[in-house]
């Protein structure tokens, strides 16, 4: 049994996340500078993090902040700025088609959503997974990538590195 206490604490915590997830998704995606968009695609994968720490899924709350987070968004905002995006001109038959498009396929999401609450889950048997057999396969994961995989795991590192740069030096104007 687990105390009252610490399940509405956990509920307001959800509540918190869930709620400061749903508006740095509509932050992100009605904001016009796209380094903002990205910023707010960090909030936005932070609160996803803590909503796995409240699955007791510490593993992949570290991943979605390391992974996500961390190296994709950093990936997105380094395209941004080596893109110089200049504010191009449309045509408004391009920003309607763009708009109808999407708010149907927000309103086809949006039923998904609804349906997947209002629907009735499936029961079944426990699965055999517990959360201490989970945390020992990532445990052994770690220990196999650190040492017996270590230096596969280092020259992939190095090659990300070179490709960045080579990135760099591709993208340069020549002057």
């Amino acid at each position: 049994m687990t105390d009252p206490i610490v399940n509405i604490f956990q509920w307001l915590i959800f509540l918190g996340m869930a709620f400061l997830s749903l508006i740095a998704s509509l932050l992100l995606v009605t904001r016009k500078n796209p380094i903002h968009s990205a910023l707010f695609l960090v909030l936005n994968f932070l609160c996803v993090a803590v909503l796995y720490l409240l699955l007791y899924s510490q593993f992949i709350a570290i991943i979605q902040v390391v992974v996500y987070a961390g190296a994709i968004v950093m990936l997105i905002v380094f395209v941004i700025m080596l893109l110089d995006l200049e504010i191009e001109v449309r045509s408004r038959l391009k920003i309607v088609y763009s708009k109808v498009i999407g708010g149907f396929l927000a309103v086809l999401f949006l039923f998904g959503i609804l349906y997947s609450v209002v629907a009735k889950s499936p029961t079944g048997k426990m699965g055999s997974y517990v959360p201490e057999k989970v945390n020992a396969n990532v445990k052994a994961v770690g220990e196999a990538l650190f040492t017996q995989y270590l230096l596969p795991f280092e020259i992939i590192s190095i090659l990300i590195v070179v490709a960045i740069i080579g990135a760099v030096i591709l993208s340069k104007k020549r002057t």
